[in-house]
């Protein structure tokens, strides 16, 4: 079995594979103030809960959170004697990043951008609903060309909430209307289509300035399967993405 694992700034998000088939995906809450011990009983307790062992054969993990990477690794270590590989400067991906600094793009998103070039006609533009929003562009070549990124949903909840008297926390859900006769419909309808009319937005003005529109639009992230409704564009919902990437990615080394 091979544990995916992509350590996020709220989540970190885990997959098994069996062979191809990925049997497990779930989540636990990111904590930068746990030791490895209390991750490895963490992961340990979610293998348990679904009846899976911890026989894994290896292991792969993308991280925008360096103070856990190490911390990770260790737990997994603890539970399975295998060391995994972290997808850092060196790693081989197969894919040619044509930013100004390499070594700046995150983890996730190099790891999603290996797992849509495999999946989807190229070019391909790919939307990650996270911390951060990020819309990124995979050219005809498999190429990473660079990526726009803006506050996530949850921020720009948090940031509405706290930032003003009268405003609430909400849980989010797509409101009946646009034009909200009431506040909590009303902060719905600016976050859902909101987000939705920016998504549309940001990613004609990508494809008018590349010069050629997306053979693909794909979206990743916690809250993309909801969000992507409201959109105008033909949006390919695809949860497991930078899980997939990282299957391709520890391959590709496993190989080497």
């Amino acid at each position: 079995m091979l544990l995916t694992v992509d350590i996020g700034n709220t989540n970190i998000t885990a997959g098994v594979y069996k062979n191809d088939d990925l049997v497990l995906v779930t989540r636990i809450k990111t904590d930068r103030n746990k030791t490895s011990d209390q991750y490895s009983i963490e992961f340990k307790n979610l293998f348990s809960l679904y009846k899976i062992e911890c026989d894994l054969s290896g292991a792969a993990i993308s991280s925008v959170v360096p103070e856990l990477t190490g911390i990770v690794c260790q737990a997994i270590n603890t539970i399975s004697g295998v060391e995994p590989l972290v997808l850092a400067p060196g790693v081989k991906t197969g894919m040619n990043i044509l930013t100004d600094d390499p070594a700046q793009v995150g983890a996730d998103l190099i790891a999603g951008g290996v797992g849509a070039a495999s999946l989807y006609p190229l070019p391909c533009l790919i939307i990650d609903l996270g911390t951060a929003t990020k819309i990124c562009l995979i050219d005809e070549n498999g190429a990473f060309r660079g990526c726009a990124i803006s506050p996530g949903i949850g921020i720009s909840l948090e940031a509405l909430s706290s930032r003003t008297s009268q405003l609430p926390a909400i849980s989010l859900t797509t409101p009946a209307h646009a034009v909200g006769t009431n506040t909590i419909d009303a902060m719905e309808s600016g976050i859902v289509f909101g987000t939705a009319a920016m998504l549309d937005g940001l990613c004609a003005k990508i494809e008018e300035e590349y010069g050629k529109p997306a053979a693909s639009t794909v979206a990743t992230g916690g809250l993309s399967k909801d969000i992507i409704k409201s959109c105008k564009r033909d949006i390919i919902h695809n949860g497991e993405l930078i899980h997939q990437g990282l299957k391709i990615i520890y391959e590709k080394n496993k190989k080497k």
